[in-house]
């Protein structure tokens, strides 16, 4: 049985780039509120017009994090830096819980590297009392490396991938790629462990066919054939040693191999390329990986007074992000309501495999929020003049689902100038006009009206705006975790998200200032929930 990496999920940050490759100028120094904001790029308007719109610095903390976190396993890793920053506390799921998760506490955990729950324990909690918690996804539409990856074609050499998700996937032709994700090492003690990777440099491609080749006025490529990128040309892999060849030949040697050679199923030097970027010594020394595409140009402000972000991963690692800093700024010191006289817990879920369903051991569909609620159900609380803890009940679990509630946060459609007519002509989100609310009377959304009500009244304490928005009725709608955990649990549900285009585009557009409107939103959710749970009955 393999053993499983105690490591908190911050030492796989190391392989994190001291530098993000741009081929732009940097911002002045003189402007950057923080050093690892070097990479963030923008043009400068020195007009009054611009600085009235200049972004808020949450805009910037949210191109640091998407920046940072090209897959799954890195926006955990970066989420949990945030969290350790804001004096979070790292559990496991293996653990006992009770002599360590306290009322007043902080805590994080992950799953499988790529789900991560964070909560924060009211200090006037008792058994039985509501959670709020906010649902995210950690996960976007992309390319992945195929297990056996090694292709050749007419002198060049390809990478075998997988679509993942519902991808627009046009949009991923012409593109400077490279690869991300986690190799599995074996380390000094036997241990098989995760390392995080990021190549900075671009290593891929997938070229197009010349206007002359090609004079449909469709595009529509063959997904298995026509999407291949390219990594380099045969000639540069025949001329270098092959890397591999000692390893296969102590293979046939030694111990018995089941699958073959990772440098027979890929290519040596995309191999050698992984393994340099995880620190690795050798390309020998990994044993597996899981590998997504993605895209090298960086996440930016846009715009003549970068009222927009241009972005990889809008859905949804705003979302994610926003979450993450709604949670962290709701138990700071400068909190309108501090924890210490909550009654509730405040919960931020942040799931993988969304995109493709959610049917996974760490996806929303799992057992993962369930069996995380039910523990902290049956926290024990002090009683005020007591040191003896207060007497548990046997349905605290089913008292605190009952007046718990869930905002599900994915994003949300932008209207789009150039197809207005898509949209139903009362609900046309508009960016930077706060976050929008979804309603679809099929349940694709989880919405109601107390649930309108409640957000309603949060957002106004809050002083940030709101949208609603429905589809039109000759079209289809998208759905979100917000339906599959509302069934699930029985909890009170509403689905919200910032409006976007060309969602599940490789390159997304967003409202720099609707950051900022989430963010404060959540934070007012989180820390009112507790009060304002009591005044919204609908039994």
């Amino acid at each position: 049985m393999l053993a499983t990496s105690r490591a908190s999920p911050l030492a796989s940050l190391r392989v994190f780039s001291a530098t993000i490759h741009s081929y732009h100028s940097p911002r002045p120094s003189s402007n950057t509120a923080s050093s690892v904001r070097s990479h963030v790029v923008r043009c400068h308007f020195f007009s009054s017009t611009a600085a009235r719109m200049a972004p808020p610095k949450s805009a910037h903390g949210f191109l640091d994090f998407v920046n940072a976190s090209p897959t799954p396993y890195h926006a955990v890793a970066t989420s949990a830096s945030l969290f350790e920053k804001a004096g979070f506390k790292l559990i496991r799921e293996r653990d006992n819980w009770a002599s360590v998760v306290q009322p007043g506490g902080k805590y994080y955990l992950t799953r499988n590297g790529s789900s991560i729950v964070a909560f924060a324990v009211g200090g006037k909690w008792k058994p039985g009392n509501p959670i709020g918690m906010i649902g995210a996804h950690t996960d976007s539409p992309c390319l992945r490396v195929k297990p056996a990856s090694k292709k050749t074609a007419h002198g060049f050499q390809q990478v075998g991938v997988e679509l993942y998700g519902g991808g627009l996937w046009h949009t991923w032709f012409d593109r400077d790629l490279s690869v991300a994700g986690r190799v599995l090492i074996k380390d000094g003690n036997g241990n098989f462990v995760q390392q995080l990777v990021k190549v900075d440099k671009p290593i891929l491609r997938v070229p197009t066919l010349a206007i002359h080749l090609h004079r449909q006025s469709n595009f529509d490529p063959n997904k298995e054939d026509e999407l291949l990128p390219i990594l380099g040309l045969v000639e540069k892999e025949l001329n270098k040693p092959a890397e591999g060849a000692a390893t296969e030949e102590a293979s046939a040697e030694g111990d018995f191999a089941p699958l073959k050679a990772m440098t027979e199923r890929h290519h040596s030097q995309f191999l050698s390329v992984v393994a340099s970027a995880a620190g690795i010594s050798s390309a020998s020394d990994i044993v597996d990986f899981e590998l997504i595409l993605y895209d090298t140009q960086p996440s930016c402000l846009g715009g003549l007074n970068d009222e927009f972000i241009f972005s990889a991963r809008l859905d949804n690692l705003n979302m994610t992000y926003c979450s993450v800093m709604g949670l962290i700024n709701s138990v700071s010191e400068s909190s309108f309501s501090t924890l210490e006289n909550d009654p509730s817990i405040r919960l931020v879920s942040c799931f993988d495999h969304e995109e493709i369903g959610s049917l996974s051991a760490h996806g929303a569909d799992s057992n993962l929020l369930p069996a995380i609620l039910r523990r902290l159900s049956v926290i024990p609380s002090l009683n005020a003049d007591s040191t003896e803890p207060t007497p548990l009940s046997e349905t605290a679990f089913e008292q605190t689902l009952a007046t718990s509630f869930l905002v599900s946060a994915d994003m949300a459609h932008s209207v789009h100038p150039n197809y207005a007519g898509k949209y139903e002509t009362n609900h046309r989100p508009e960016m930077n006009k706060g976050t929008v609310i979804k309603i679809n009377a099929n349940q694709r959304y989880a919405t109601n009206s107390p649930g309108i009500v409640l957000l309603q009244e949060v957002a106004k304490r809050a002083k940030v705006p709101l949208q609603v928005f429905v589809v039109r009725n000759d079209s289809p709608c998208g759905s979100t975790i917000g339906p599959m955990l509302s069934a699930k649990l029985g909890v009170r549900t509403l689905d919200l998200g910032n409006p976007q285009l060309s969602m599940h585009s490789i390159r997304e557009t967003g409202g720099s200032h609707d950051v900022e409107h989430a963010i404060g939103l959540f934070k007012g959710f989180l820390e009112m929930y507790g009060e304002l749970e009591a005044k919204i009955f609908i039994d």
